[in-house]
């Protein structure tokens, strides 16, 4: 399962790599995101320094979307996936590794420019770093795990967000909570807010390593 997993997730990055569709469109797309929210919202109120953390995480699930359909794009209808004689686990799990990785880079960028944009001072680094972990293997397994339901079907750029969004509301709330209370400077509050993200995260793994298999296989 690993083997296969590293194989998949060493494919579909070489392909990004080489196309620089996540680093062409979906960090461009995401920045542009956050500097509509600075347009929407009048900086000299101080709003801008209070939704920072939800704007970010925000931009972060769009991106995340674009993201997955991007991986799913390159095997449309799955019949790659099925014909490859790869171990269904390890396929769900390196798409995800591949898709967590980009998501990683996105946040590091997206993180700057927090801070250029919005004048936020990072507080609580090792809460926020356990935060992003946490979320991105969130947002990685479950967006892998509905981008296979949707990826048979033609109309799959515009089913996906409407499955997907609702069930990362969770993980919005919770990364927004923990956040706020990093950079507040009371990282004691964070900490039933970043329980949560780990199970929301362990949860849609082992979902997608239970189900990918059976999922492959009808879709």
């Amino acid at each position: 399962m690993w083997r296969d997993a590293i194989l998949v997730a060493q494919k579909d990055l070489r392909v990004e790599l080489r196309s620089r569709v996540a680093t062409n469109q979906v960090v461009p797309f995401a920045l542009v995101v956050l500097v509509l929210f600075a347009f929407a919202l009048d900086p000299s109120t101080g709003l801008l320094r209070q939704a920072a953390p939800g704007l970010y995480w925000v931009a972060v699930c769009f991106a995340a979307v674009l993201a997955t359909q991007r991986s799913f794009s390159l095997e449309p209808g799955g019949d790659a996936l099925r014909c490859s004689g790869l171990d269904a686990a390890g396929v769900f799990l390196g798409k995800a590794i591949a898709v967590a990785l980009q998501l990683a880079l996105l946040q590091a960028v997206l993180t700057a420019g927090v801070v250029v944009l919005y004048g936020v001072s990072l507080r609580g680094g090792i809460i926020l770093l356990g935060a992003g972990l946490a979320t991105t293997v969130g947002l990685a397994a479950s967006g892998v795990l509905y981008g296979l339901l949707t990826g048979g079907i033609q109309v799959r750029e515009t089913l996906l967000p409407l499955l997907l969004l609702p069930v990362l509301a969770p993980v919005l709330l919770s990364a927004t909570r923990v956040w706020s209370a990093a950079l507040a400077g009371t990282p004691s509050f964070a900490d039933p807010w970043l329980s949560l993200l780990a199970v929301f995260a362990a949860v849609y793994t082992a979902a997608g390593i239970v189900a990918f298999p059976a999922l492959m296989e009808v879709s």
